[in-house]
């Protein structure tokens, strides 16, 4: 299998390459600031990583500086309202939650300088499992 490449940032990975147009609305609505801050991913966009699982995720985290990775999955593709696959690669490896493109840039910008854990986002999904923000 074809490893992540190696990045500084946080890794937005594509893993269903079913629509175009829905993967080029995710970026924009990504690298949109959200109150003057901006999420600081790098995305990957390659077709070797089609279909990856959450488990081979986790077995491709060697290497990565971020102990998390961002998936643009089919539901993301695919969903009235799309949401993105956050996946824990080291604390507890393979545990996952959805957010909102909306949401990438807080998420990422406190697990990156450790303001926050995983678990908090994680643990505070609305009803339908989707993080959007705190309430």
């Amino acid at each position: 299998m074809k490893p992540l490449p190696k990045s500084d940032q946080a890794l937005v990975v594509r893993t269903d390459f079913s629509d175009d147009t829905a993967w080029t609305s995710v970026v924009s609505a990504i690298k949109r600031p959200v109150d003057g801050f901006f999420a600081y991913v790098d995305f990957v966009d390659d077709s070797a990583f089609g279909g990856l699982t959450v488990e081979q995720l986790v077995a491709l985290r060697d290497g990565l500086s971020k102990s998390y990775v961002i998936v643009a999955d089919a539901v993301t593709m695919s969903a009235p309202e799309p949401s993105l696959l956050v996946v824990d690669l080291f604390e507890e490896p393979g545990r996952t939650f959805r957010a909102v493109p909306s949401a990438i840039q807080s998420i990422e910008n406190n697990l990156s300088i450790a303001n926050m854990d995983f678990w908090e986002f994680a643990d505070n999904v609305d009803a339908d499992g989707v993080f959007r923000d705190f309430k």
